[in-house]
């Protein structure tokens, strides 16, 4: 196929595990890394309509599947990874690192500390309303900036996004490349004081220095339409995985984590198929032992290599 001309990195062909935090999956047919938004626009409304465009942050939340992505693959740079505080609003690119702005917000006095501990990046946290210690992406964001399929940018206030339980109503083909956020005021030193000591907590917690994607499944409960926690229900996913002993479970170089069994873990050369597999093994045991169906929060991409 032929692509437009660009101004960025354009690469046909692009295996994707190096740019997964579990290191596994097939390539993508492209993989586009544009030079600024304009280089942007300008691919995405001289691309044929027919091909697909997957937006792809640092790929901390995210399988793809052994036999690569048939899509282009946007993956957002320097000159989209801006952080500027005005007054109490925080503007961020889509690819700035959510500790990063967490950390920059909270030196000018300002409350993003939820976002600390969260991996990924901005444009990642919004599409899949990330939240932490009770408190989500959809509670602090004002509007997002979009470039759509046919290379117009948009700005959609946070309202019409239809936030949930770890997803948004973002459309189809549309491109974060910022997100603005009201940030209630505070010390920095405080501010610094609470994210150490979430880090703390998280490393006590989390296999950190394992490569993992994170949570593996939602929590199997109720949620309303903010995404906020359903007082009547206070079931978490590690605790029915473990009450169906799936703690440990591995399949190939994939294990449920020991020390928190809702993280799926690339122990050592594990395929996208190995963790895929594992983990509906793990949703099958968790429906067969409680009755309960554990929903992935963790996105798989793409086709399974061919046999």
């Amino acid at each position: 196929m032929t692509y437009p001309s660009v101004r960025g990195t354009l690469t046909e062909n692009r295996p994707l595990a190096d740019l997964t935090w579990l290191r596994v999956g097939g390539a993508a047919d492209a993989l586009f890394q544009p030079a600024d938004m304009e280089d942007l626009r300008g691919f995405l409304a001289a691309l044929d309509p027919a091909v697909p465009v997957f937006p792809m942050g640092v790929g901390s939340n995210l399988i793809v599947r052994d036999g690569g992505l048939r899509a282009v693959v946007i993956r957002l740079g320097r000159g989209f990874n801006g952080i500027a505080v005005d007054g109490d609003l925080v503007h961020a690119g889509a690819a700035a690192l959510d500790a990063h702005v967490a950390r920059k917000a909270a030196a000018e006095g300002r409350d993003l500390t939820f976002l600390r501990t969260i991996p990924g990046s901005i444009g990642g946290a919004v599409k899949m309303n990330a939240g932490c210690y009770g408190i989500y992406t959809a509670d602090h964001l004002v509007e997002v900036q979009a470039v759509t399929r046919g290379g117009d940018v948009v700005t959609i206030p946070a309202a019409v996004l239809g936030f949930a339980y770890r997803s948004s109503t973002i459309p189809e083909g549309h491109v974060i490349i910022r997100a603005t956020f009201r940030a209630p005021e505070g010390d920095p030193a405080d501010l610094e004081e609470r994210m150490a000591s979430q880090l703390a907590k998280r490393d006590e917690t989390q296999p950190t220095k394992d490569r993992s994607a994170g949570s593996t499944f939602r929590n199997p409960a109720g949620y309303s339409s903010t995404g906020r926690d359903d007082d009547v229900h206070d079931l978490k996913a590690w605790k029915v995985i473990d009450a169906a002993g799936m703690r440990g479970a591995t399949r190939g170089g994939a294990i449920m984590s020991p020390k928190h069994s809702n993280f799926l873990v690339n122990q050592g050369g594990a395929s996208a198929a190995d963790l895929e597999g594992l983990g509906e093994e793990v949703r099958k045991r968790v429906f067969e032992t409680q009755g309960l169906t554990l929903e992935w929060e963790i996105m798989r991409v793409g086709e399974p290599a061919d046999p």
